[in-house]
């Protein structure tokens, strides 16, 4: 049935493309002949070269004597205006990183202890911390492509260890700078990942 109903569902857009076709060329051919309508001389109205020759040329007509002329008054030369130009004030997109707190259950679902959790979570607090001035260098230097690669790295371990906060920054941060390239939004995530591992160290150590 699933053959058949490929099938048919082809057949149904070639008919669809043929129909389409003829209809569009129907509507050319229609406006071409409208055109070549306006275009064509009116032979019922236009006079024939016999009539035109039988037409009697109008008398000249007996010059009017000239009336005195007043000078007109000079005009006053106006400054122009000058043009205004409208400011034009761009704004941008800032992120705003509402993320919910930090959250180890994954770690605790998948068998570990909440201590055990905890102290994989610790261990992932340093790590951060560390990145963090390479990526600030990475921003001077313009290298997003550097940056993206230090944050897919941290991210990758925030994101096995739980969700929210600090993980969930890591994702959209690496997501931004796989493509986005503006200094000022980069700068943003950069100071939002600075603030959630703070959270993080208050909330694990």
């Amino acid at each position: 049935m699933s053959a058949l109903t490929i099938l048919s569902i082809f057949v149904f857009f070639v008919v669809l493309f043929i129909f389409l076709e003829y209809r569009n060329e129907k509507k050319y051919q229609k406006e071409r002949r409208r055109k070549q309508q306006k275009t064509a001389p009116d032979t019922r109205t236009a006079p024939s070269k016999e009539q035109k020759k039988a037409t009697p040329k109008p008398e000249p007509k007996p010059e009017k004597e000239a009336e005195p002329t007043t000078e007109p008054e000079p005009e006053i030369a106006l400054e122009p205006e000058e043009p205004q130009t409208e400011s034009i004030i761009e704004t941008k997109q800032l992120p705003e990183a509402n993320y919910p707190p930090f959250t180890h259950v994954r770690l605790v679902e998948m068998g570990l202890s909440d201590e055990e959790a905890k102290e994989f979570v610790a261990e992932l607090i340093p790590q951060i911390e560390t990145e963090i001035p390479l990526i600030e260098a990475a921003i001077e230097e313009g290298d997003f492509h550097k940056i993206e690669k230090l944050t897919h790295g941290i991210k990758g371990s925030a994101t096995n260890l739980g969700t929210g906060g600090v993980s969930d920054l890591l994702t959209d941060y690496n997501t931004y700078v796989k493509t986005g390239t503006d200094v000022d939004i980069t700068n943003a995530y950069l100071e939002h990942l600075k603030h959630y591992t703070n959270e993080l160290k208050a909330q694990y150590t």
